[in-house]
């Protein structure tokens, strides 16, 4: 695939800190409930946005991906040049790396963008005009596609607890908060991975701060399920969530210690 010309990448460098199997829950999620639509693409494109110092995370998306949708490529995209020549090695059949940034310097409209631990350093302020480029960005919803999907969000270093937002062309769907459960304490934990633009919202008056408040309180409520493990503690205080909140998975998901929350519910107020 060559890359379409373009002048300088757009954002600034990361940290570039990463490690294998940090973004499994994300991949798998992803896999879950976008398969579909990579299978029905005839040249289903996903992007890993700012994989880091070293190209993991786009390894393990490739693997991930095709086990959903044999036929899909993955491009992962660095802004910083040292980067994307340590990658190039790794380069194999359905698998490139490119110099770029949020322009993403493909052809094309990619079905997947990953944006993983990339806003975290950029200003609240700077989140909306981003998600924007990158939903442009995105294959365009026809007939029986909802068009393509970005994926936004924060993790900790070992991939542990995980809060992501899952925007289509159109903007902002849904958020998902995901945990390996038996590190949680209670579901309030996952605050500190909020992404940009919910993690300075969560104060009074905010309705994420509203939504993890409840969830703490259904969690503390199902406390006598944790006799049969934290996944039956999860079912059960996500089950009495979803009569305030607008869940929209289903226990299929739940049982992996998700729940995924309409964007609406949880936007910030102003």
């Amino acid at each position: 695939m060559t890359a379409r010309a373009t002048t300088r990448p757009v954002g600034t460098v990361t940290r570039g800190t990463t490690n294998p199997n940090r973004l499994r829950r994300m991949d798998r999620w992803i896999a879950a409930v976008h398969g579909a639509e990579l299978r029905r693409a005839e040249d289903p494109v996903a992007i890993d946005l700012g994989y880091g110092a070293a190209p993991w995370t786009a390894v393990e998306l490739l693997g991930r991906l095709r086990t959903a949708a044999p036929r899909t490529r993955v491009v992962g995209i660095e802004i910083e040049p040292e980067r994307v020549a340590a990658a190039r090695p790794y380069e194999r059949e359905g698998l490139a790396f490119r110099h770029g940034g949020f322009e993403i310097p493909v052809p094309g409209r990619p079905l997947l963008i990953r944006a993983a631990n990339v806003l975290r350093q950029y200003d609240e302020a700077q989140v909306a005009a981003v998600w924007e480029r990158l939903c442009a960005r995105l294959a365009p919803a026809a007939g029986v596609s909802r068009g393509g999907l970005l994926v936004e969000g924060t993790c900790d270093e070992i991939g542990r607890r995980h809060v992501w937002v899952a925007l289509g062309p159109e903007g902002p769907r849904t958020v998902t908060f995901a945990t390996r459960l038996g590190s949680l304490d209670q579901p309030s934990d996952l605050a500190e991975r909020l992404p940009k633009a919910l993690i300075h919202r969560n104060v009074p008056g905010e309705p994420v701060h509203a939504f993890l408040r409840d969830f703490d309180r259904a969690w503390a409520a199902a406390a006598p399920y944790a006799s049969y493990g934290a996944r039956q503690r999860w079912l059960r205080a996500v089950r009495d969530l979803r009569a305030d909140w607008p869940v929209t998975d289903s226990p299929s998901r739940w049982r992996q210690g998700e729940v995924t929350v309409a964007w609406t519910a949880l936007a910030p107020r102003s």
